[in-house]
């Protein structure tokens, strides 16, 4: 049959199309998979993170590097050029004893500089919220601009009364013996002291390391200066003096660092011997808060009274665990919403494809009126057979002046009892989803369904047409 004849078609029946697979409207539903983020990758302190999150360290490492370096040369030039002379002159035992040496003082550099030193997490914004309205309650709702001065408490312990003193920046009061490193931003527990030629601060979960680094690394200065010596003394009662420093230029250069290097780190780990031996930090010793010059009453509430106990309490006692989980996943703070399952735009779609939904009701996934519940004049309906069908030119559409009326739309419209409520509006009239009002009287509890006389006569026709032009293939 040509595509614009008019005659009967017998037993013919169409459905709806579905779209709802392949529908462009349906991407913003979809779920994005988000990768999972570790806690490191967004630290708040000024820190810096390798290996997924497993070595940690300041910003600040160029003189941690040094460090590497002076011990790495120093100790390389030894045990290649001193060594190999001492064994056969002395005893084999020289390059063994300075080989442990060696990677006992790397081993705990390493420790020191890539641990955790004790961070204490900051708040989050409902503790700290929390933690402020208590503040202002028991210092009482200040007026103005006026901002309180630093906020303490005190608690006493083993008699003696302790400040904790409020920090701005983390929002908690520091535990005992904490304090904030300016350099790294974060609370420290134990907080002994920020030390660049380890790369990291020096607190309670590191301490014990960075003392036995710098004392191994005495011994091991030590070691090495005396043996480099042995070395020029015996090379120079066989060839003399200036013979034996032009033979061995490596042994003058070994010297020399370890001449300048011994007395600082030597008398550095003396000072610590003291601290731990009287269960004190650095930065205790130097504000002096337990000194005598503060008070009679004064004294350290952290000491045992033992230096044998003072001394296995700081180095043999317990790790206690990280308290800021790295390496960790970040938990979403509110769950994403589930993709709608009536297919009409969301709330969170564009403007534009919220439009493109009012503006084309039947690509939606929702069953749209069927010929039960929509029947126009003269029309046959959507669902039964087209016994008998003359096509001719599309209807003009017909303008709807009132929306608000819907008897005067049920002369046009013979609806079902179940369909009273709903109205149909064209799709320039239309509103989008995120435009509704919460009054209106569009905001149905069951679906709207959005059709328009001329685009239901003008549909109607177009898909008669697309099948008259199947059936004449």
């Amino acid at each position: 049959m040509p595509p614009g004849g008019g005659g009967p078609m017998k037993d013919c029946e169409y459905s709806q199309i579905s779209t709802h697979s392949s529908s462009p409207m349906e991407s913003p539903h979809k779920k994005k998979k988000i990768a999972a983020r570790r806690k490191w990758e967004v630290f708040p302190g000024r820190n810096k993170f390798f290996c997924n999150g497993r070595i940690m360290m300041a910003r600040q490492t160029g003189v941690f590097y040094l460090t590497l370096i002076l011990i790495l040369v120093t100790s390389g030039l030894f045990f290649a050029f001193d060594c190999p002379y001492l064994a056969v002159k002395i005893t084999p035992a020289i390059p063994v004893v300075g080989g442990i040496l060696f990677f006992f003082v790397m081993g705990t550099l390493l420790r020191t500089s890539f641990s955790d030193p004790g961070v204490l997490p900051r708040a989050t914004p409902d503790e700290a919220a929390d933690l402020e309205r208590q503040i202002d309650i028991a210092n009482g709702t200040s007026s103005g601009g006026y901002r309180p001065p630093p906020r303490t408490k005190e608690v006493i312990i083993n008699g003696q009364t302790v400040k904790l003193k409020y920090c701005f920046t983390c929002k908690i009061f520091r535990p005992p013996r904490a304090s904030h490193c300016s350099l790294c931003d974060n609370c420290v527990e134990r907080f002994d002291h920020h030390c660049p030629w380890v790369g990291n601060c020096v607190g309670k979960r590191n301490y014990r390391f960075f003392y036995m680094f710098i004392l191994s690394l005495s011994f091991l200065t030590v070691f090495i200066f005396a043996f480099v010596i042995t070395h020029v003394i015996l090379r120079s009662q066989q060839t003399g003096f200036l013979n034996a420093l032009k033979d061995s230029p490596a042994s003058v250069l070994e010297a020399v660092v370890c001449f300048f290097s011994v007395w600082s780190i030597v008398g550095l780990s003396g000072f610590h011997t003291y601290l731990i031996s009287s269960n004190q930090t650095t930065n205790e010793d130097i504000k002096g808060s337990w000194s005598n010059k503060r008070g009679k009453e004064n004294y350290n509430p952290y000491s045992y009274g033992n230096i044998f106990t003072n001394c296995c309490v700081a180095l043999c006692g317990p790790i206690s665990p990280s308290l800021i989980d790295r390496r960790g996943y970040i938990q979403p703070d509110t769950p994403q919403p589930a993709a709608p399952s009536d297919g009409i735009a969301a709330y969170g779609a564009t403007q534009s494809q919220s439009d493109m939904a009012a503006a084309t009701p039947l690509l939606q996934s929702e069953p749209s009126l069927t010929s039960d519940e929509l029947h126009l004049p003269g029309k046959p309906g959507l669902g039964t057979p087209c016994a008998s069908l003359t096509l001719g030119q599309p209807t003009p559409p017909s303008s709807m002046p009132s929306l608000t009326a819907e008897a005067a739309l049920t002369d046009v419209l013979p609806l079902k009892e179940e369909h009273v409520g709903h109205q149909f509006l064209t799709p320039e009239e239309a509103p989008s989803p995120p435009r509704m009002l919460a009054g209106s009287p569009l905001a149905h509890s069951r679906t709207m369904h959005v059709l328009g006389l001329a685009s239901q006569d003008s549909l109607h026709e177009d898909s008669v047409r697309g099948l008259v032009k199947l059936s004449s293939v």
